[in-house]
């Protein structure tokens, strides 16, 4: 991985919109797991698989809009670790809350260490330092979700918690380019 900066020219408004538009489903998808939390309901697990969907999307639309401007590489990693999430979060659903709770966090290490990554290249755009604490945040959280899974009457609302600590980090990070 390079760490070499990019030049910010013609990536922030994009990046910018894209990171309002994180915040605003973390924050909404938050609300409606935190609704759920308590068991895994056909929404509950809706809403567990389609996260890590929306977070390949956001993915796919950083890397296509930073095409050609800055290394893309680390992103499309964090697509296919993301749809890894996705379809694992699915399998886990069936064997319930705990087994959710090492899949999400063994997610959470590797793509905070990824988000991680990709902050530290792109640390000449302005606003990626939320963006690197974000992602060393999400690599020690994430243990925290696999050691809960061991606990007596684990539940999804840390997981919540986590999704809206997130989007606020991508708020802060928007902020921040502007």
């Amino acid at each position: 991985m390079s760490t070499t900066t990019v030049p910010a020219a013609g990536v922030s408004s994009p990046l910018r919109r894209l990171y309002f538009v994180r915040f605003a489903f973390a924050l909404v998808w938050a609300g409606l797991l935190f609704a759920t939390a308590s068991s895994l309901g056909p929404v509950g697990v809706t809403l567990l698989v389609l996260y890590p969907v929306f977070d390949l999307g956001a993915a796919i639309v950083d890397a296509r809009s930073s095409s050609g401007t800055r290394p893309v590489s680390l992103l499309y990693v964090n697509v296919a670790i993301s749809l890894l999430a996705a379809a694992g979060l699915a399998v886990a659903a069936s064997s319930g809350i705990p087994a959710v709770l090492r899949v999400w966090g063994a997610w959470a290490i590797v793509s905070g260490l990824v988000q991680l990554g990709v902050g530290v290249v792109r640390r000449g755009l302005g606003g990626q330092w939320p963006m690197i604490a974000s992602g060393g945040l999400s690599a020690v959280v994430g243990g925290t979700f696999i050691a809960q899974a061991a606990a007596a009457g684990p539940s999804l609302t840390n997981v919540a918690g986590y999704a809206a600590v997130g989007g606020v980090f991508f708020l802060v990070s928007a902020l921040r380019q502007g």
